[in-house]
Order: structure tokens, then C-alpha cells, then sequence
């Protein structure tokens, strides 16, 4: 997913603000979903909801106002209830800038941990 930051972005030095790598991530894993075939309103309809159960970002450099960054999605790992994703930031120079690694639980809508269905869970699958 290609992104241009811009000054809502940022903060006070114009370096993007920490918070807001967690919505790139957020962004780049409903492309990766969609791209496999579940949009997150069908799997509503379905009754299944991915929350964050854990979050990890290390930041490496700075991304700053009018950088045009590359944020990469991969499938680590698979349950039957959780996806681990891996997102990768870099700059228009290549550099890498930030990495994170979030865990999704599938659970109902009453919040309660539930299996996200073998279609989904097949899809999900990283490839070897």
C-alpha cells in the first residue's frame, strides 16, 4: 500500500506522529483481507470480528511530511481463531522505517473467541 504523508500526519517536527502508524497497519491488513476475498463488512454479516489482541512496533526512522511510503503485509502465522501479521514501512528511498507485528483474535459479537471459518482461515495461510 502506498501512502503520502501529510501534515495531519505529523507532529510538531513534522515526523509522523507514533499513534498513527497503527492506522497504516490498520489500513494495509483490510487491503490484505480484501485482496484475499473477505471485506471486513461481509465478514460482520458473517458474524466474525477481528480485534488486536497485541501490538508490537519498532520504530527504525523517522517518516516525515511529504515522504510517499511503502507499507508491505504479510501473513506470519494461522489458527484457528488468530492471524499474526507482519508490516513492513519504507520510504521512497527503500529505507526501512518502521516494522510492526499485530495479532488478530476472531471473535463473535459478543466477544467471545470463535473459529474465523476454514475459507477465511485457508486464505490466510502465508505461502511457502
Amino acid at each position: 500500500m502506498k501512502k503520502t504523508i501529510f501534515y495531519h500526519d505529523t507532529d510538531c517536527g513534522n515526523v509522523v506522529y507514533y499513534a498513527n502508524y497503527l492506522k497504516y497497519f490498520e489500513e494495509a491488513r483490510t487491503l490484505y483481507m480484501a485482496e484475499k476475498g473477505f471485506s471486513v463488512p461481509a465478514l460482520i454479516e458473517r458474524g466474525l470480528y477481528f480485534v488486536v489482541a497485541r501490538q508490537e512496533v519498532e520504530y527504525k526512522y523517522s517518516v516525515r511530511y511529504a515522504d510517499v511510503i511503502d507499507v508491505s503485509t504479510k501473513v506470519l502465522e494461522v489458527s484457528d481463531i488468530k492471524i499474526v501479521f507482519e508490516n513492513l514501512i519504507t520510504n521512497q528511498d527503500g529505507r526501512l522505517c518502521t516494522k510492526g507485528k499485530t495479532t488478530l483474535v476472531c471473535v463473535n459479537k459478543n466477544g467471545m473467541p470463535t473459529p474465523m471459518g476454514a475459507d477465511v482461515k485457508a486464505a490466510m495461510i502465508p505461502a511457502a
